[in-house]
């Protein structure tokens, strides 16, 4: 059995990330790190709800299997 190889997101370390997730949630927020299973630690997170409302959840850990898409809101 091979070994997980970390993902490729050194690059957007302590930069402004939007993330799409399963059950249609979206997700912004700074990327303080990662494992290998692609699980990440985001800060002053702020989701994003069905009628613009705008939810603080402050920092969280996202399982990386729950992760749809991931976009830079700045500049890499």
């Amino acid at each position: 059995m091979s070994k997980a190889h970390p993902p490729e997101l050194k690059k957007f370390m302590d930069k402004k990330l939007c993330l799409k997730l399963n059950g249609a949630r979206t997700v912004t927020g700074i990327l303080r790190g990662f494992d290998p299973f692609m699980n990440l630690v985001v800060d002053e997170t702020i989701e994003s709800g069905p009628a613009g409302a705008h939810i603080d959840i402050g920092m969280v850990v996202i399982r990386g299997n729950s992760i749809i898409m991931l976009e830079a809101l700045d500049r890499v």
